[in-house]
C-alpha cells in the first residue's frame, strides 16, 4: 500500500517519501500455483461430492471422523472451560455487531411512487435465501468473524444459513470459534476448512441446499475459491491481506500511531500499514517508535516483517494533500488522528471503514466493539465498493405498474427509438398495446 510512479501525478501538493516498501510491490493477489490447486480441488469436489471433501478434510486439515457436522449443544462442556471473560466479550461483540445491522436495515425501506402519471415505480429489500459464513481458525482464529457474516445476514433476515469452521485441534474445531459462532445465531455448523469447506458450501453437499452467497475471509487458497466460485454463487469482498492506514497531524502521538500500525501488521508478514501525516517530526517519531514497541511484542516476527517489507510513511505539505494521497491508496481501515474531525469526516472519499479520533482504533472493530463490519475492500478496492454489511445479504428488486391511460406516454417514445435501433420485436410489443387501445377506443 504505497505510492505508485503513475499516482504521483494525480497529487497537486507536495509529498516527501519517508518510508517505502523496498522494491516489492503489494501483495500477489494470484498466485499460478494457488490458481490451479484450487481449480482442481473444485472440479474433483463439484464431480466426486462429499467424498472428495472428507478425503481433502483428512489430508489437508487432520480431520479423523465422518461426519463434519457440528452439534452446538454437545459442546456445552467446551464452552465452559473458556474463560469466562471472554465469553462475556464474545456475547458483546455479536450484539453490538447485531444491533449496528439491525439499525442500518431499519434505514433501508421499501417504497414506491409515481414516476409519471399512471406509472408506479417501486423497490422492495428481500434477504438473500441462502448463505454459506466461513469462519477461519489459522494461525489466529479471528473470533469476531462470526459476528460480521453469520450475525449481520441474521439481522437481513436470510432464512438459511450454513457456517463452516476448519478443525484445528485433533481434528476438531476452535471451541472459541464455536462459542462465538452460536452467540452469532448460527446453527449448522461444520468441521471444514479451506477450499473443501466453500465448494461444499456452493455446491449443497452438508444441507442438501446449494449456497447463493458465500461470504467470509481466510487464506489465499479461501479467496482464490470464492474468486473461482464467483457467478455460480454470490460473494463478499476479494480481501487479501488486512490493510491499515493512520492520517495525523502534530497533534498526535506516535506511540498511539506506532501501536495501531502494528495492530494491523500483526495479521500477517504481507499485511501493508502506512502513515500519512503534516509533521514531519511526527513523521520521524514515529519510525523510532515502531522499533521500541517491535522489541516487545511476542509477534515481532510477524508484525516486524510486515512493516519492513510493506510498511510506508509519507510527509504531506497540508491536509489536502494528505487526503489526496489517502483516497489513492483507498485502504480497507483508516484512522484518522488529527484535529477538526468533521473536515476530515467530509472530505475523505475512498476506505473501507474509517475510524476517527484518538478515541477510535480499528482494534475495536475488529473484535466486534464498535459494531461495524470489518469483511472490508483491500487492495484499494475501496475506490469502487463498500465492504460487508447488512445491505450485502439483501437485493435490491425494483418493479413497476403502469395504468391503461399511462400506455402512449411509454410506448409511443419506444417506438421511435426501437426504430432507430432495428430492434422490431421491441416495436412490436409497444405497438400491440397501443393498437390495442385504438381499438378499445
Amino acid at each position: 500500500m504505497h505510492l505508485n510512479p503513475e499516482d504521483r501525478d494525480l497529487i497537486t501538493g507536495g509529498v516527501t517519501v519517508i518510508k517505502e516498501p523496498p522494491g516489492r510491490d503489494a501483495p500477489a493477489q494470484q498466485d499460478p500455483q494457488v490458481i490451479a490447486t484450487v481449480s482442481e480441488m473444485l472440479r474433483t469436489i463439484e464431480q466426486q461430492g462429499m467424498d472428495a471433501v472428507l478425503r481433502y478434510a483428512r489430508d489437508l486439515d487432520g480431520f479423523t471422523g465422518t461426519d463434519v457436522a457440528i452439534d452446538l449443544t454437545a459442546a456445552e462442556a467446551e464452552f465452559a472451560e473458556l474463560p469466562e471473560s471472554l465469553r462475556a466479550a464474545l456475547d458483546t461483540g455479536a450484539e453490538r455487531t447485531r444491533r449496528f445491522a439491525a439499525m442500518q436495515r431499519e434505514h433501508l425501506v421499501d417504497f414506491s411512487a409515481e414516476v409519471t402519471p399512471g406509472v408506479v415505480c417501486g423497490q422492495k429489500y428481500v434477504p438473500v435465501g441462502n448463505v454459506g459464513c466461513y469462519l477461519p481458525a489459522g494461525r489466529f482464529p479471528l473470533l469476531a468473524s462470526a459476528f460480521m457474516t453469520v450475525g449481520v445476514a441474521r439481522a437481513a433476515g436470510v432464512p438459511n444459513i450454513v457456517s463452516c469452521t476448519p478443525p484445528s485441534r485433533g481434528g476438531r474445531a476452535h471451541p472459541a470459534v464455536l462459542y462465538a459462532a452460536r452467540a452469532a445465531g448460527a446453527e449448522k455448523v461444520y468441521a471444514l476448512g479451506g477450499v473443501q469447506a466453500l465448494a461444499a458450501m456452493a455446491f449443497g453437499l452438508l444441507d442438501g441446499v446449494p449456497a447463493d452467497m458465500i461470504v467470509g475471509a481466510g487464506n489465499a487458497f479461501v479467496a482464490e475459491a470464492k474468486r473461482q466460485l464467483y457467478g455460480k454463487v454470490g460473494i463478499d469482498v476479494l480481501a487479501g491481506p488486512s490493510e491499515v492506514a493512520v492520517l495525523a497531524d502534530d497533534t498526535a502521538s506516535a506511540e498511539m500511531v506506532a501501536a495501531d500500525l502494528l495492530a494491523q501488521a500483526e495479521h500477517g508478514p504481507t499485511s501493508p500499514a502506512a502513515l500519512v501525516t503534516t509533521s514531519e517530526r511526527l513523521a520521524k517519531e514515529t519510525l523510532d517508535e515502531v522499533d521500541r514497541q517491535l522489541a516487545g511484542l511476542a509477534t515481532r516476527d510477524i508484525a516486524g516483517n510486515a512493516w519492513r517489507d510493506y510498511g510506508s510513511v509519507y510527509l504531506a505539505e497540508d491536509r489536502e494533500t494528505a487526503c489526496q494521497i489517502m483516497d489513492i491508496l483507498a485502504p480497507e481501515h483508516l484512522e484518522v488522528l488529527a484535529d477538526d474531525l468533521d473536515w476530515w469526516l467530509g472530505r475523505l472519499t475512498n476506505y473501507g471503514s474509517l475510524f476517527l479520533g484518538d478515541w477510535s482504533t480499528v482494534a475495536y472493530a475488529d473484535k466486534g466493539m464498535s459494531g461495524t463490519n470489518h469483511v472490508l475492500p483491500t487492495a484499494r478496492g475501496a475506490r469502487y465498493t463498500a465492504g460487508l454489511s447488512v445491505l450485502g445479504f439483501l437485493k435490491q428488486l425494483t418493479y413497476q405498474r403502469a395504468s391503461r391511460e399511462a400506455t402512449r406516454a411509454q410506448a409511443e417514445p419506444v417506438v421511435t427509438i426501437s426504430d432507430f435501433e432495428q430492434m422490431p420485436a421491441h416495436r412490436d410489443s409497444a405497438q400491440l398495446r397501443l393498437d390495442l387501445i385504438a381499438q378499445q377506443n
